[in-house]
């Protein structure tokens, strides 16, 4: 089994009253892609938090190295867990460079403010996200894109060896979509850093992925890898959508091609709408 050093035992989650996820296990695999899926309001970016211990657990308990989250200085965790949010909030009119180097801020002490180090990962971290040009621009003015290459490159400046991602892809083009999940894979690939990220689109899940989670009603339904995991079943029980699962032409990955509700039913396909492409994740109702 592949060794783990972030883990959740007996997870419940809560909002005051209302039960978000509830008494789930996970071993998050070492030196490995993880990628969370599901409908929305299933818990996944509540998992996330709590794994990031921006939510205190209502039961169980989130492990790092086997010790609880809540019993580690918040200085330890922060130089070994990095965590984007969903909506991150800047501070106004803090510049793209300013906001990139504070993911230093764990590395620094009183006696050493800024070093070399820092300096190194901050640049790097910035051409990695092709946010350079954009330093001294204020964050607040940037467009949703390039403020999300920003978040993105602060995390990556933390260069934690555990990095938490939730839905980094929000408000990027398709370009940059792939262009931010393949730098995910080279920071796993080249330098070994774990990664867990939640995603929407289930293709790209399961492209990118080593090992995908799936979630359901605050649980976990499925996980492994994703040849194992994604099925033309799983896809109907966890998202409600018929598809068929073919290998990605290009990855040999699972890819997910929707049917069209005249296909499941087995009628005969509507002339007027028969070049039209179904978006993954739409439901039959939406692609009607």
């Amino acid at each position: 089994m592949t060794e783990s050093r972030l883990t959740a035992r007996g997870l419940t989650l809560a909002y005051e009253e209302r039960t978000v996820v509830e008494d789930l296990d996970l071993d998050v695999p070492h030196g490995q892609v993880t990628v969370i899926v599901g409908p929305n309001a299933c818990g996944k970016s509540t998992l996330l938090r709590a794994l990031g211990r921006l939510l205190k657990p209502k039961y169980g308990s989130v492990l790092l190295d086997g010790k609880d989250l809540d019993r580690i200085p918040t200085r330890t965790i922060a130089q070994s867990i990095g965590l984007l949010p969903q909506t991150p909030v800047a501070p106004e009119a803090i510049t793209v460079a300013d906001l990139v180097s504070r993911g230093r801020q764990p590395h620094q002490r009183w006696w050493q403010q800024w070093s070399e180090e820092d300096e190194r990962a901050v640049t790097g971290a910035m051409e990695r996200t092709d946010v350079t040009q954009l330093a001294e621009r204020a964050v607040d003015e940037l467009s949703g894109g390039q403020r999300q290459r920003a978040w993105i490159a602060m995390a990556l400046a933390q260069e934690t060896d555990l990095l938490l991602l939730d839905e980094p892809t929000t408000y990027l083009d398709i370009s940059h979509q792939v262009e931010v999940l393949d730098l995910v894979r080279q920071l796993n690939h080249e330098r070994g850093r774990t990664v867990v990220a939640v995603l929407h689109d289930l293709n790209q899940a399961a492209r990118y992925a080593d090992h995908l989670v799936a979630m359901k009603a605050g649980r976990i339904v499925a996980q492994g890898r994703p040849s194992q995991v994604v099925t033309a079943d799983l896809v109907r029980d966890v998202f409600g959508l018929d598809a068929v699962v073919v290998p990605d032409p290009v990855t040999g990955s699972p890819l997910i091609v929707p049917a069209r509700p005249w296909q499941a039913e087995g009628g005969d396909a509507d002339p007027a709408t028969a070049d039209t492409p179904v978006a993954v994740g739409a439901s039959a109702a939406d692609s009607g």
